[in-house]
């Protein structure tokens, strides 16, 4: 069965990004000497998921910054939406978690990076979340886009690293148990 695994960015105040879905927060960090080991998570994964939040701030960016196949869930905007360029690269889907999981098994997919706070809310509440690194920032927002949202029950997660970095970064991974 496929797993999920998170990689993200948070506020202190544990936020993704700004209501909006802006991360200008995080564009100002001075962490740039830094590695915070994106290259090395990706090289492990074998598909992006992420809600349409999330892939429309990433068509902002100056490039489209993946190799790796891309899902969007959603039911707002559909494939012929994509960019041309991107068509080899990114599908969109209107699927349930559970549904994308066995689509994701059908393909021979077997590890998710699940990206975007609604849609790793949706995948943690149905305990489709394997595991979690985490780069706290250490910046305030005081308001928008929560990683974590209300959950059905606790989830227990053990803690199996932790570093900091010169900027203030700090970076932890959890396994849910």
């Amino acid at each position: 069965m496929p797993t999920g695994h998170v990689m993200m960015a948070i506020t202190l105040d544990g936020y993704v990004a700004r209501k909006d879905h802006s991360l200008d927060w995080l564009m100002k960090q001075n962490t740039a000497d830094e590695d915070h080991g994106f290259a090395g998570f990706l090289s492990n994964i074998d598909v992006i998921v992420m809600g349409s939040g999330s892939y429309r701030t990433v068509l902002g960016f100056d490039a489209w910054p993946y190799e790796k196949p891309v899902v969007v869930l959603s039911n707002s905007i559909a494939n012929e939406d994509v960019p041309p360029e991107l068509a080899e690269k990114v599908e969109i889907m209107n699927l349930s978690p559970q549904e994308l999981v066995a689509e994701v098994d059908r393909r021979g997919w077997q590890r998710i990076y699940v990206d975007g706070g609604a849609i790793v809310q949706s995948f943690l509440k149905l305990g489709l979340i394997n595991d979690f690194k985490l780069a706290i920032v250490p910046i305030l927002l005081g308001d928008g886009i929560r990683l974590f949202g209300e959950l059905p029950a606790d989830i227990d997660l053990e803690l199996t690293h932790t570093k900091s970095f010169p900027s203030g970064l700090v970076e932890l991974r959890y396994k849910v148990v």
